[in-house]
């Protein structure tokens, strides 16, 4: 809720700080005087400060953004319609990069110290540092351009799930990239601590199997920390999807954020903002919601914290 409040105030303080008229920088220099007039009523520019910022905090708190200049609808509903595809694209991304980045992390933590986890580092960290709308471009070149196996652009046909699919792939996989490779040394380095745990060292000692270990024990907690990183990851996933957004022409949140502040469209600009942040909080507080589920140490803790 603090986060929500901050993201909405810090809106409100760069609004200030636009440089020129606002109005004509919105509606163009030939506005007439009459329509600058109706909008600088409708946004409560003619308000003192103080009753404008209660008044865009009460709209934002209630999702009322006002009514898009340009096309006349609702911003809120222009928002909302293009943000499941920036939510499948995230998600998509997340699942190819979590999957795997756990596979190979648990390859390298299972030979540590041979040939195979050597390559497997100098790869991880090749795929973290190659930018993601580089890793775009190749796969849109190669892939789309070259091969004609995938779709080059847009988000395809809505009553197909095959096509949406088709269109998801390239996006997704420019995202994931460099996930691949932190979720791959970050599992590694998990799943060694585990394994060298005290009750690990007793079930080996009992003679349980360590296929059986590694499946059902330690693999888990290995996954906690992962958990935590994976759902601060979804804003900065949400975040970088503009730049696989504007590449392959597909419409989204960071799309229409982009499009809205070269068009000088700031209150489209503002609303999607914060869906940016609402996002980010939901996920922190799913993320604390799952770690509970996987370790339960961390449930109790919660239950203690709150208690005290």
């Amino acid at each position: 809720m603090l986060t929500m409040a901050g993201a909405i105030l810090l809106l409100f303080v760069l609004m200030q700080f636009v440089p020129g008229d606002l109005i004509s920088i919105m509606l163009g220099p030939r506005v007439t005087p009459e329509l600058r007039q109706a909008f600088t009523e409708r946004m409560g520019l003619d308000r003192p400060i103080p009753e404008r910022l209660w008044l865009f905090f009460s709209n934002a708190v209630r999702g009322d953004f006002g009514t898009d200049v340009v096309s006349h609808r609702p911003i809120i509903d222009i928002v909302l319609e293009v943000l499941p595809n920036t939510l499948q694209l995230a998600f998509a991304a997340m699942v190819i990069g979590a999957s795997l980045g756990v596979a190979l992390g648990c390859i390298a933590a299972l030979r540590p110290g041979s040939r195979l986890d050597t390559f497997l580092g100098i790869a991880s960290v090749a795929f973290i540092t190659t930018p993601s709308f580089v890793v775009a471009i190749f796969l849109l070149l190669i892939f789309s351009l070259a091969l004609h196996w995938l779709p080059v652009t847009g988000a395809g046909d809505p009553a197909s799930l095959s096509d949406r699919l088709a269109h998801l792939i390239l996006p997704a996989s420019a995202l994931a990239i460099g996930w691949i490779g932190y979720v791959a040394r970050l599992v590694r380095a998990s799943l060694l601590e585990v394994l060298s745990e005290q009750h690990i060292r007793m079930m080996r000692a009992y003679g349980v199997p360590e296929r059986r270990i590694v499946g059902r024990y330690a693999l888990k907690l290995a996954l906690v920390p992962l958990v935590a990183v994976l759902g601060l990851g979804i804003g900065d996933l949400i975040s970088t999807s503009v730049f696989a957004e504007i590449i392959f022409a597909r419409p989204g949140i960071g799309s229409l954020v982009y499009n809205s502040i070269m068009s000088r469209n700031y209150p489209l600009a503002q609303a999607g903002f914060l869906v940016f942040v609402l996002v980010y909080v939901i996920s922190g507080l799913a993320v604390d919601i799952i770690n509970s589920l996987l370790d339960p140490r961390i449930a109790r803790s919660l239950k203690l914290r709150g208690a005290t």
